[in-house]
């Protein structure tokens, strides 16, 4: 595999000698900023691609593993399978977490990408159940437990790259690019799901086609370990490094928990309303479009494939007005706004036409960005440089495995429960309050360097 084209490192040069954390700024080369950007959120796409396809195509992996006579109990467990994998998340996070923390972000990347990939395309070869039975589901059960485990240090591990790279004053831009990478994976998964779905009979959907965008990951996944591959560690970790006086920075299990109790706390409110909104949007909404609505399916993904295109071009701009009127404003709007706005949005798209359905799943759209768009910066800069990597691995998959990728099952057996269609609507404004709360106690990072870490700047270019 050919090696990264050498950039200038970043340079450490003398600032104020009061403040232990201010005596050196961190000066990074922009070419090497905009690699480290890239690389970090092409590789989520990626990861996304995979994650996501898993959502899309629900309904007919319900058919093909979980025969039914009874389509709500098909689709309770294929999600049942989706929420397996969040399950070990936690525990995917105790171990790349620290592992990011003592050898560093880039080779962590690098390993999580391998096991998503290889998770995903064994998905695709797994035979049905009218071939092998209930090995079939425990099976696909497998390959999930595999893509939860590596997801465990995905995110934490991507955000933590790109906060650690960036410049203080551009922080909220530059991070925003790795949600637009996930969108850009969610894009390119409904996108080949909605193709497939109008191409293909629903008989070859459930015959072969379904494993078509499975099978893709195997590629997928090469491209994306190679721009990992070519990344250098960042001027955070290799400070710390210097400070231990060795390669492996030693951080207790005890340091990097008990030492962070209240943050933790912070970020798993955070994280709560920024996961609920986005998996009840982007994961679930296809699924209760087609399975409890009755609409087309291929409309159904069409819609939201139209307001996740809409979400990227929002995107860098709200990352960028982060970056001016804080993390906390931008954050706090979307929080108020899905308090008031769920129900009505929601009775837009029970109204069935697709107008309705696009005009209440756009503002949902628009109102997910507040989080998109700010919380790969914010979230990084809740811990100290020496634990942030574990730290907020811990509190971002416990938070995703109890509220994020359990949403879809939950509000699918509440609605099964209750009859209540309006369920969808009601989950979301409980996010929305305690992601409100999580935001009152939240301290404004904008332009602000990281805890632990030098002020960052970006080398002028002449």
């Amino acid at each position: 595999m050919p090696s990264a084209p050498p950039l200038t490192p970043s340079v450490r040069t003398p600032d104020s000698p009061d403040s232990p954390d201010s005596r050196e700024t961190t000066v990074v080369d922009p070419a090497l900023v905009k690699r480290a950007v890239k690389a970090a959120a092409l590789g989520n796409a990626m990861e996304w691609f995979d994650f996501g396809v898993y959502s899309y195509i629900a309904v007919t992996l319900g058919k093909v593993f979980f025969p039914s006579g009874n389509p709500t109990a098909q689709l309770l467990s294929t999600f049942g399978a989706f929420a397996a994998a969040f399950l070990v998340r936690p525990l995917g996070g105790l171990v790349f977490g620290p592992l990011g923390d003592r050898v560093g972000r880039q080779k962590v990347l690098a390993v999580t990408m391998i096991m998503m990939a290889a998770g995903t395309f064994a998905i695709g070869l797994i035979p049905s159940y009218a071939s092998i039975g209930v090995g079939a589901p425990l099976l696909l059960l497998a390959a999930r437990l595999v893509q939860g485990f590596s997801t465990g240090g995905e995110y934490a591990g991507a955000s933590t790259f790109i906060a650690e790279y960036a410049p203080d004053k551009r922080r909220g831009f530059l991070g925003s690019w790795l949600e637009f990478g996930t969108l850009a994976g969610y894009i390119a998964g409904a996108g080949l799901v909605t193709l497939m779905t109008a191409l293909l009979s629903t008989e070859d959907l459930v015959s072969w086609g379904w494993r078509i965008p499975f099978l893709i990951a195997g590629p997928m996944g090469a491209i994306g370990l190679y721009l990992r591959l070519r990344l250098e560690e960042t001027p955070a970790f290799a400070a710390e490094v210097e400070k231990a006086e060795s390669s492996r920075p030693k951080v207790p299990l005890r340091e990097m928990i008990a030492g962070q109790w209240r943050t933790l706390l912070l970020c798993v409110g955070l994280v709560l309303v920024f996961n609920v909104t986005d998996y009840m949007l982007l994961s679930y909404m296809p699924s209760y479009l087609t399975s409890e609505l009755k609409y087309d399916e291929t409309h159904g993904l069409l819609v939201v494939l139209a307001v996740m295109a809409l979400m990227m071009v929002v995107q860098p701009f709200a990352g960028a007005l982060s970056d001016r009127v804080g993390r906390r404003p931008v954050i706090a709007a979307g929080c108020a706004g899905f308090l008031l706005l769920s129900v009505p949005a929601l009775l837009l798209i029970r109204q069935g036409s697709l107008f309705a359905i696009a005009l209440g799943m756009g503002a949902l759209g628009l109102l997910l960005v507040c989080f998109t768009a700010a919380m790969p910066s914010a979230l990084p800069a809740l811990f100290p440089t020496r634990v942030r990597y574990g730290s907020l691995s811990v509190g971002f998959n416990v938070s995703v495995s109890l509220f994020g990728g359990t949403t879809p099952l939950v509000v699918t057996a509440l609605i099964g429960a209750t009859g209540n269609m309006m369920m969808p609507a009601y989950y979301m404004m409980a996010a929305a309050v305690i992601g409100g709360v999580a935001v009152w106690f939240m301290t404004e990072s904008a332009g602000r360097p990281l805890p632990g870490s030098a002020p960052a700047v970006e080398r002028k270019t002449p």
